[in-house]
């Protein structure tokens, strides 16, 4: 057995630990670069921190998912203002372009250098400059990933900047950030979060290290997700989504995620919809494919297995089987009130130009077994 396992130099987690962006933040610069979303009442707060800190403060907005364009224009601002360090505030999308900026700062080449299947690949040549990532949803636990998800509107696909580099040296984790989170939100980043904790566990790349992160994480968004989806204010239930979050960003981040991501990626770029969302819509069918085909093919029993032991933690039934797990992922889509992926514009004749790019996706790869294109159709077919 061999395992890696990589995160953020530092991870800082608790209700009210903002607050100690006070003493953190000038230890590593005067002159941050702070990433933010278009919602000032988010960052407002840390703003007055690190003015009180005595720090010069810029800011940089990132509106929707972050493009390869708008990394490239927040590297060129910070070096045009000489930021010597970058702190990005907000959801999944916000960090990832901060850890992408941060590390552009130094890697002064075309970006398409460092990117994967658009680009070239090729690795960081330089650290980048210190970063710290504070997330204020709880879904995509960006803050401890070790890569960066951008957009390519030209390409109509997302990819990623990856490297071991990219982890933040601070992943401060607030709980108290995302109460203010609307139902919708909270839904499809929940879903996001509960997705990265179940595939890891089933991928060709689980150790037990992330098995044991996993099976925490489901127990928790099993208990919270939908009493935070109904109850914001609940601060139990808030905690324990920002820790599934965070746990699903350190499982993925040392083991491969699998079909559902191998399918997001690519979608994400074709349609306007939350990654979380299509997530959620994807998992139950992803998850009822794999078991027909596992119990078909009988190529990897040990997953059957995992299945199992999945259900038994979603429910609650230490009787349950697979299947139990499947319908109850089916009535959580509904409590959610996820919409199929038809609203969000896809047409059936994308399919085949969808399957066709999943099939290339590194997510793909870590699924419990090869799918088929057949099986690949079904998926979409019933998340349709």
């Amino acid at each position: 057995m061999r395992f890696e396992f990589a995160t953020a130099a530092r991870i800082i987690f608790g209700e009210g630990t903002l607050r100690e962006i006070h003493s953190l933040a000038p230890k590593l610069g005067s002159r941050p670069l702070i990433i933010t979303g278009q919602t000032e009442e988010r960052y407002r707060p840390l703003l007055a921190i690190l003015s009180e800190a005595g720090l010069d403060v810029l800011t940089f907005a990132v509106s929707g998912e972050p493009t390869v364009e708008i990394v490239r224009e927040g590297a060129e601002y910070a070096r045009e203002h000489g930021r010597d360090f970058v702190l990005g505030i907000g959801g999944g999308s916000v960090i990832d372009a901060g850890k992408a900026i941060s590390a552009l700062i130094n890697n002064q080449g075309e970006i398409l250098d460092y990117l994967e299947v658009i680009g070239r690949g090729q690795p960081l040549t330089e650290a980048p400059v210190p970063c710290i990532a504070i997330p204020t949803t709880a879904g995509t636990g960006a803050e401890v990933t070790r890569n960066a998800v951008l957009g390519s509107p030209a390409h109509q696909v997302k990819v990623s900047m990856r490297s071991l580099h990219l982890l933040p040296g601070v992943a401060l984790v607030d709980p108290e950030l995302t109460y203010s989170m609307p139902p919708d939100i909270t839904a499809s980043t929940g879903m996001d979060a509960l997705t990265q904790v179940i595939e890891p566990f089933v991928s060709k790349q689980a150790n037990p290290l992330t098995d044991a992160i996993c099976r925490e994480g489901m127990r928790r968004a099993a208990k919270s997700l939908i009493q935070a989806y109904q109850d914001g204010e609940d601060r139990a239930a808030r905690r324990d989504m920002s820790l599934a979050s965070l746990f699903g960003g350190l499982a993925l981040a040392n083991a491969r995620l699998g079909a559902v991501h191998g399918f997001a990626g690519p979608l994400g770029g074709m349609v306007e919809a939350p990654h979380g969302a299509i997530c959620g819509r994807l998992l139950p069918p992803v998850m009822q494919v794999n078991l027909s085909a596992l119990k078909a093919r009988r190529a990897n029993e040990a997953a059957l297995g995992r299945y199992q032991e999945i259900a038994q933690i979603l429910t609650g039934d230490p009787e349950a089987q697979p299947e139990d797990g499947l319908g109850w992922l089916w009535s959580l889509d509904r409590t959610l009130n996820l919409p199929p992926l038809a609203d969000y514009g896809l047409q059936r004749a994308d399919l085949p130009r969808l399957i066709e790019m999943a099939s290339k996706s590194s997510s793909m790869q870590g699924n419990p077994l090869e799918l088929t294109e057949d099986e690949m159709q079904e998926i979409l077919e019933r998340a349709f």
